[in-house]
């Protein structure tokens, strides 16, 4: 008589073979570290942000004093132009005052050389305009920051994704090789006479559809790892080593127990204070805009030189001065400025309204998406344990003759997929912890602690993997 082994391998996650035992794998630290420094969002966040920095000292121009050098050559025939130049090079002599050279007189060369400085006084409008582009800088840093934590929450996910998705590749392979090996021991019983044609065509559907899977899978996990390198901000996916098992059962439980119960407030979150500051710049903005119709006061100094040869040489010349302007009316423009600003600030203010309320409603949802989760994995633990149970409890009514063998592949393949959906679901209790601590404005980068954790195979309600060997018939 012969027997007919079946692989039912119920854990997530199994050794993949032919891997180096001396290649350490990614640690998830290590790839959200990565993804900080190298991810895309991340870094055009970042650059956004330094950009919105730089301006913000734009209108620095109008409260911060300014000099600068002026220098040029000038040679001139009219009148006005070069006794004023003869009198600034002071070199006016009783013949300059000739009725008939100061009505036509000679090309006259200048030197002009000048070091001025300029004192801003008073000047509403930039003092506004500075406060509320920093505010607008603030908040571009703020959102640069929700950046990264998004990407930290993907990261997370598309990390225990792969491997997620590897171990189930590592499954079906043994799952492949066990049908192979049933569908070679049903011919042999065929030929024997102990069981039916049917019998064998059943166990050759069978591993044609554990092979199906299999490629599904392989494929699934080859795009998975490139999705996880592109994330990290690789531009080639190259050789990804991944750890071989998700966390356990128990570190995850223990981790969301921990975790929901002291939520962090939605204040926090770095989409909401972006908001914030959002509104912040916007009210400066419209009281730089009323500010315009203000008064300005301005200060000046200067030193000028005018020689006929050299710059910066004869005797110097300066000039101490106050200006004030005040713009009364532009045409109605300064009107529209400040009506413009004013639609801004109210929808900056309906804009932070928004955001608290989606933290709210996310930070919600995700905490009951963590109990959700947590209630399946329960459910989906206890389905692994009573398919692995029933498939052995089939494998001796068909070792007595009482089960068919349609009857057999039925259990290791209700088996078989209910150990492929419990490895889902921890993964999922992972996801939306990860989509908590972002929800709440915590750092999802806090699940790397499974990275010190033990990735031994979950006990209790998990069933080992092992190969089943049937009774002979």
């Amino acid at each position: 008589m012969r027997t007919i082994s079946y692989s039912l391998v119920a854990a997530a996650v199994l050794a993949l073979p032919g891997l180096a035992a001396a290649q350490s794998p990614l640690r998830l630290a290590d790839a959200l570290a990565e993804a900080d420094r190298r991810a895309f969002g991340n870094r055009q966040a970042a650059a956004t942000a330094a950009s919105d920095r730089a301006r913000a000292a734009l209108p620095l121009k109008g409260i911060l004093p300014s000099a600068r050098v002026e220098g040029g050559v000038v040679r001139t025939t009219d009148p006005i132009g070069a006794f004023g130049t003869t009198l600034r090079q002071r070199a006016v002599t009783p013949a300059a005052f000739d009725p008939a050279r100061l009505n036509d007189p000679a090309p006259v060369n200048n030197m002009t050389g000048g070091l001025v400085l300029e004192v801003p006084i008073f000047n509403a409008d930039a003092l506004t305009g500075w406060r509320a582009a920093r505010s607008a800088a603030n908040a571009s840093a703020a959102m640069a920051d929700w950046t990264s934590v998004t990407t930290r929450a993907m990261v997370v996910r598309a990390y225990y994704g792969a491997v997620l998705a590897q171990g189930k590749v590592a499954m079906l392979t043994q799952a492949q090789r066990a049908a192979t090996a049933a569908v070679k021991q049903v011919e042999s019983m065929v030929r024997q006479g102990v069981v039916t044609k049917a019998d064998q065509l059943q166990a050759t559907v069978r591993a044609g559809d554990v092979s199906a899977q299999l490629l599904s899978a392989s494929n699934d996990a080859t795009t998975a790892r490139a999705q996880l390198a592109l994330l990290l901000g690789r531009t080639e996916p190259g050789t990804l080593l991944l750890p071989t098992q998700l966390p356990t059962d128990s570190a995850v439980r223990a981790f969301a127990a921990q975790d929901t119960a002291g939520a962090e407030t939605e204040g926090q979150r770095d989409d909401v204070r972006a908001a914030q500051l959002g509104t912040s710049a916007a009210l400066a903005d419209r009281q730089r805009a009323a500010a315009t119709m203000l008064p300005r006061l301005n200060g000046y100094a200067r030193y000028d030189y005018n020689s006929p040869t050299t710059l910066y040489a004869g005797k110097p010349n300066w000039t101490v001065g106050v200006m004030g302007s005040w713009s009364l009316f532009g045409g109605g423009s300064e009107l529209a400025d400040v009506a413009g600003a004013d639609a801004r600030a109210r929808g900056a203010r309906a804009g932070e309204e928004a955001a608290r309320a989606n933290a709210r409603v996310e930070a919600d949802a995700a905490k009951r998406l963590v109990t959700l989760t947590l209630q399946r994995l329960t459910l989906a633990a206890q389905a692994a344990a009573q398919g692995t149970e029933a498939h052995r409890l089939v494998e001796k009514r068909y070792a007595g003759g009482l089960a068919t063998v349609a009857e057999l592949l039925g259990a290791e393949t209700a088996a078989t997929g209910a150990a492929l959906a419990y490895a889902a679901a921890r993964f999922e209790v992972i996801d939306a912890l990860a989509q908590y601590r972002k929800a709440v404005g915590a750092d999802p980068g806090a699940l790397a602690r499974f990275d010190t954790l033990s990735h031994a195979a979950s006990t209790g309600a998990a069933p080992a993997g092992a190969t089943h060997e049937g009774p002979t018939r």
